[in-house]
């Protein structure tokens, strides 16, 4: 066993390559994930733990969000019906890479199979575009709430959520689909070390020893169609909200509609701060760096735990709700 730059143990320098049945690609068996470079094992070691603490909190927070609006009758309105597609998304993107993230700093072992590195790949890219298509439909239903709050009723209705909400998921999985059977279509070096703690499409895709002309430019196209349009849609939609509130008659009306906005505003910049800057330094190219690691740490592992801390201590009725579960408990 060797160790690497990380100081993480690594299976062998070089991975075992098998080849398609006509005999024209290679492709590792697997792939080596990478902690945080320049940590040593026992550092890694000890970060497993708030990291497990991370997925617990994700867990339990989401979890109590979607039981909650399911339960409660009275939030069965737009808002909330978009929140807890919100917190279904955010815990099954959790779920997809904390347990394996805490695996690799506990234990050391890095390998991931192939297969299994493109799907997860898959989920991680699918789940993030359905979670700004949801983040987008939440800027929507704020937008005709307080721009519209006559018409809000007749527009967002139960079918109408329902339609948006697969609308999402099928958007999500129809432009990512693809992504798998395109890193399949290239042949990989002997140099297989992904260097993430994650499969994500651009580090497998440098790995390649092959053009990936068409996988850059594809790459690009569901960024900017997927994820740069609903980000202009939901910096529009603030646009005509702030309007719409800064017209108000009295200042205690405009902060309690914009109030309204404030969990929504939290989740946004939680999500797309770190997915723009991430974006940046990947173009920017060079070698993947610390900056490189933490920006995608942190796109992944923030929102799921942030969104549901945010929307319980904002939301009053959530709120209410999980205090009137832990005071019956304390009886």
């Amino acid at each position: 066993m060797e160790v690497s730059g990380s100081g993480m143990q690594t299976l062998q320098p070089l991975a075992p390559l098998t080849t398609t049945s006509n005999g024209s690609l290679a492709h590792p068996t697997h792939f080596l994930l990478v902690g945080i470079p320049g940590l040593g094992p026992n550092v890694h070691f000890w970060l497993a733990f708030p990291l497990c603490f991370m997925y617990a909190v994700a867990t339990l927070g989401n979890l109590a969000i979607i039981l909650i609006i399911r339960v409660e009758r009275s939030l069965h309105e737009p808002m909330y019906l978009f929140l807890a597609m919100l917190s279904t998304i955010d815990l099954v993107l959790s779920s997809v890479t904390m347990p394996k993230m805490a695996s690799l700093f506990l234990t050391g072992i890095q390998e991931i199979k192939f297969n299994i590195c493109l799907t997860q790949m898959f989920l991680i890219h699918a789940l993030s575009a359905m979670e700004s298509a949801v983040l987008l439909a939440m800027a929507f239903d704020r937008f005709v709430a307080i721009c519209y709050p006559l018409h809000h009723a007749s527009v967002l209705t139960g079918p109408m959520v329902a339609k948006i909400g697969l609308a999402s998921l099928t958007r999500g999985f129809v432009f990512f689909f693809p992504l798998p059977f395109l890193l399949k279509r290239l042949s990989y070096c002997r140099t297989h070390t992904v260097t993430h703690s994650f499969c994500l499409h651009q580090d497998i895709m440098k790995l390649s020893c092959t053009d990936t002309k068409i996988n850059v430019v594809y790459g690009l196209f569901i960024i900017l169609s997927v994820m740069g349009v609903d980000s202009l849609f939901i910096g529009c939609s603030y646009i005509l909200i702030l309007r719409a509130v800064l017209e108000l008659s009295t200042r205690g009306a405009a902060l309690k509609a914009f109030n309204t906005c404030i969990s929504h505003l939290c989740a946004v910049l939680v999500f797309y701060v770190p997915l723009i800057g991430l974006s940046v330094v990947h173009r920017l190219g060079g070698p993947t760096s610390l900056v490189h690691v933490v920006m995608a740490n942190i796109y992944l592992l923030l929102p799921p735990v942030v969104n549901p801390i945010v929307y319980g201590a904002k939301t009053k009725e959530i709120r209410s709700r999980i205090t009137s579960m832990f005071s019956q408990d304390g009886r």
